[in-house]
């Protein structure tokens, strides 16, 4: 989501054959041409948890799978709970995993904070997620 700068309202579009059934389309935005997708899932490898000052769920929509390592101290587990009571309060489908032992980045093969465990098992969920949502 970093390379997000703006969310439109759907603007017109022209379908494009052969692709993925998320891919509605692509629209000229201001003199580029930018592809629209409807995002029926959201996923997070232990990232960052915080909703932006101003922002808020109550629009949201679409399914959250939350993989998060409980020795993470660059997010916190009250972060983790916190998302989850957001996630809770406007009555998105979520859940929220915990790995016991895991730090942060700890899918990052070769580095120090690496735990094989949380990594195969947070793969392995995240590609069922995927079934289930697509």
């Amino acid at each position: 989501m970093g390379e997000v700068s703006e969310i439109l309202d759907p603007p017109d579009y022209t379908r494009v054959p052969g692709v993925k059934d998320w891919v509605v389309g692509i629209a000229n935005v201001r003199g580029s041409l930018l592809p629209l997708m409807d995002l029926k899932g959201f996923v997070t490898f232990h990232g960052g948890l915080g909703t932006p000052e101003g922002q808020d769920y109550s629009a949201a929509q679409g399914k959250y799978l939350i993989l998060h390592g409980s020795s993470d101290t660059a997010i916190t587990l009250e972060q983790f709970a916190a998302l989850g009571e957001q996630l809770e309060k406007n009555k998105l489908p979520h859940e929220l995993i915990s790995y016991g032992g895991a730090p942060h980045a700890f899918t990052v093969f070769g580095s120090d904070r690496y735990r094989e465990d949380a990594d195969k098992k947070s793969w392995e969920r995240f590609t069922s997620f995927l079934a289930e949502v697509f």
